[in-house]
This record gives C-alpha cells, structure tokens and sequence, in this order.
C-alpha cells in the first residue's frame, strides 16, 4: 500500500504502528535472505516505539528504513557501508533524520548501498550485493539500491534515500519506483556537514506512487538557516499546454539503447496527446567538461573525508581498507590544485545559468532515466589491465585519466542524471515504460529549481494519461 493509503487507515484506526511495524518485520524476514537489502535491523526497538501516541504526527506512526550513506540516528550504526567505518557508531541525529522522526515515522533500520555511495550499483565489501527483487540477476542500482530493492518488496510504504548524482533516481528506474532529486537546499541539512558534496547530493525518498512523493515533499520541504543553500519556490504560472524539450541524446557521447530511446518516445506520444508541445532539443553545455568537474568535485570530496577518517583512526588509511574504486578518488582527488576546485565549481554554476536560460523557453526537460535496463549485479566494469591501473594510480602521471575509465563502462548506463545534481535543480524518474522482458526504463523529467510542483502535476498526468490508454 502507499502511504497515502496507510495514512488513511492509521487515521481511521483501522490498523495499529504495532501492527504496521511487526508486518514490516516479518516481511523482511521472509524475503531478505535473497535480496540483502536490509542491514543493520533495529526491529526490538522500532516495536518498543510504536508502543507511542503518534496520533499529533503527520504520519501517526508508519514504518520507514533509512540509508547506510549520510542518514545517521544517534546510537545506531553510521557506517557508509565501508569496511573502515564497520564500527562506526552515531553521536548525532542528523536534522534530516530527525525531520523525519519528528513527522511521526518509526525507523526500522537501515538498507545496504555501495561504499561511500560511489556507484550506480550496490556492492558493498561490507555488506555484499543488494539484488533486484524483479530479477535478481540484476542489480536495482546505487547508491540507493537497497532502498529500491526494499520498496520494490513492500517491506515499508516509503524508504528514505539520497542522490548526488541520480542515487535515487537510477534505482527508481531499475525497480519501476518514483524517485524524487528535490532542489538543493530543499531538505534539512547538517549537522555532519551542510555542503553535501558541494550541493550536489540531496536526501529524499524513493516512493510507490507521485502522489506519495508530493506529500512528503510538503512536509520535509525546509530552509536549514545555517547551511549554504536555501530553496526558493518556483512561481508557476499553471500552464496547461507546456513547451517540453526532450532528448535521448547521451550528454557524453555513449550509446544509448533502444529500450531508452522506445521509453522516451512512449512519453512523447503521450504528451503529444495531452496537448504539450514536444521538442527535440539539447541545452547547450559540454558534457564532458560536465563529467571531469563531477569527478574532480568528488575527488576533492574523498580526499577530504579520507583526511578526516585518518584523524579519527589516529593513523594512515591503506589500498586495503577499501574498495579500490574508493582509493583511487582518494588518490586522485590528493593531485587536484585548488585552482582546479574553483574552476570546476565556477563551471557548475555556469552550466545552472545555461539551463536558467533553457528553462526560459522550455518548462521542462525530459530524458530516460537511463541509458539501459538494469546490468546484473555481479557485472565486470574493469578488465584486469585497468584494475592493475588502478591500484598503481599514486604513481601514474594521469590519474584523473584512471578514474574516467574506472567509471567509463558503468557510466554508459547512466549518462542522465548528474545534471541535475550539478544544476540544482529538482528531477523525477517516473515508471512509465517496460520490455518484453518487464525490465523497466523510467522517464526523468528535470524542472527549473523550486518547481517540484510542476514536477509533480507533469509526471502525475502523464502516468495517468498512460495508464487509461
């Protein structure tokens, strides 16, 4: 059931936290065995909550998992699903997480991700692979994948989730879900930083239905005073024929497969039959320049984290303490000049101008989620040549060149989303199209910044549009 749907019941007394928390339970229990989507459970003590009175909250109780990543509950594990912070325990609650307790909703625990977040797919050395409860020879993704995995099962009518370069998104797509990216400055933010990777990376929700993700938008939606970004909302101006641009065109050059270019065209059709006028049109930025600042942000990031990890640790951080991928942002990010920093940054908010000014004609930009169904879960991105790269990149003489074909391949799947993650602005993937296989390929759909109620009206009519054909 959706959330609006168990609000409606807990409201009426139909159904008890109890009883929506122990269901939980035993759903897990039944199914995670094969899916590894949950870790870190905190059943014992989600039971002694909902002994509670949630009957002044907003959500009255209802049953909800955090992410492993960036979502830390004082006491409980804080882990970003590495082998280095595998004993890691939270001092804090993070005002996001807290936002969320606040609102009524009863933690459960925790969903598996990749380590630190640094893939599209989830693979942790800490926890193992989170397989995709549609086929589960696939993957549902990362960094969020756990989370999807776990909605896709019903474990809880919500999970909460973040994306700083479309972790909620590109797992929505692979297990058929709603996955909002809010606009930056949107959320609560802080205390364990208020940056979030330089504003690209945001907390929300991967959900079942639009309809759930708008509601819980209303309510999360806050300005966190003391962090860098605030959310301004967008003026809508309650149009009813928009002017949509769209594209399948990959921003980096990669081949994008014809389950992504049929999902898209499905979306144009429908569109074009509820009366919008379609454009096939590309904002005009270099998205290779794109990828090289995203890297070098995230390397600086790492570099930085590293740093802190090793003060914590009283001691130097080694190759093997961490996925290799994790290593070699580290190296990497450790060659990057602070010039480079600016630069990229500067770029960043260049780009966020060239799509201010898009957005001037077109109200909304539309892509496939991503460029492909989803990969299995154990796919090899590296051959071993690259790999011995890799674990040398401390002495090789190009190791931003090492880390672009370290994620080369798996960026294929997903050249889409970290445009909105750079931009800020707010992007959906909605559910919308399915092979002959049911492997599913969502549509995205990125707005101008604090227009997530032109997100919610555009992605809601068109799924309803769709669904009555």
């Amino acid at each position: 059931m959706t959330v609006l749907e168990l609000l409606h019941l807990l409201k009426e007394g139909e159904v008890t936290p109890t009883q929506l928390v122990q269901q939980s339970i035993d759903t897990i229990k039944k199914n995670d065995d094969a899916i590894n989507a949950v870790v870190h459970p905190r059943f014992e003590a989600a039971l002694r909550e909902s002994k509670r009175d949630y009957s002044n909250t907003v959500f009255k109780g209802m049953p909800i998992l955090l992410k492993s990543l960036g979502q830390n509950l004082r006491g409980e594990p804080s882990t970003a699903a590495s082998l280095l912070l595998k004993d890691s325990i939270s001092n804090t609650t993070d005002h996001f997480v807290q936002k969320i307790l606040d609102l009524g909703f009863i933690v459960l625990g925790q969903t598996n991700s990749p380590e630190f977040g640094f893939k599209n797919i989830s693979d942790s050395m800490l926890y193992g692979d989170v397989k995709n409860p549609r086929d589960t020879t696939k993957t549902p993704g990362g960094s969020s994948g756990g989370a999807a995995a776990a909605l896709s099962l019903n474990y809880v009518p919500v999970v909460a989730a973040s994306d700083g370069g479309g972790s909620i998104r590109i797992p929505a797509s692979y297990t058929n879900l709603v996955g909002l990216k809010p606009t930056r400055g949107s959320m609560p933010a802080g205390p364990n930083g208020y940056r979030g990777w330089q504003g690209a990376s945001v907390n929300f929700f991967i959900t079942q239905d639009v309809a759930d993700a708008a509601f819980l938008f209303e309510h999360m939606q806050s300005n966190t005073i003391q962090a860098p970004f605030n959310y301004v909302k967008f003026k809508d101006n309650n149009k009813k024929n928009l002017r949509i641009a769209v594209s399948d065109v990959s921003p980096v050059g990669t081949v994008v497969s014809q389950d992504a270019k049929d999902a898209l065209n499905e979306a144009v059709k429908t569109l074009k039959d509820m009366g919008h006028t379609v454009e096939y049109v590309t904002p005009q930025y270099d998205g290779m320049r794109l990828m090289e600042t995203y890297y070098m942000v995230n390397g600086v990031e790492t570099a930085a984290m590293m740093k802190s990890i090793e003060a914590s640790l009283n001691r130097k951080v080694r190759i093997d303490d961490m996925q290799l991928t994790s290593w070699c942002l580290y190296q990497y990010g450790l060659s990057v000049a602070g010039y480079q920093v600016v630069d990229a940054l500067n770029y960043w908010d260049n780009v966020s101008a060239i799509l201010h000014a898009f957005h001037e004609t077109y109200d909304v930009y539309i892509t496939p989620t991503n460029a492909d169904v989803a990969p299995e879960f154990d796919k090899v991105y590296q051959d071993e040549a690259l790999l011995e790269r890799m674990r040398n990149i401390e002495t090789d003489h190009n190791p931003y060149g090492v880390v672009w074909d370290m994620f080369e391949h798996s960026l294929r799947y997903t050249p889409f989303t970290m445009l909105a993650n750079i931009t800020g602005q707010p992007a959906i993937s909605v559910p919308f199209y399915e092979n002959e296989k049911q492997e599913a390929v969502g549509i995205q759909i990125m707005a101008p910044k604090g227009a997530e109620s032109l997100l919610f009206k555009i992605s809601d009519a068109l799924m309803q549009h769709k669904n009555r054909l």
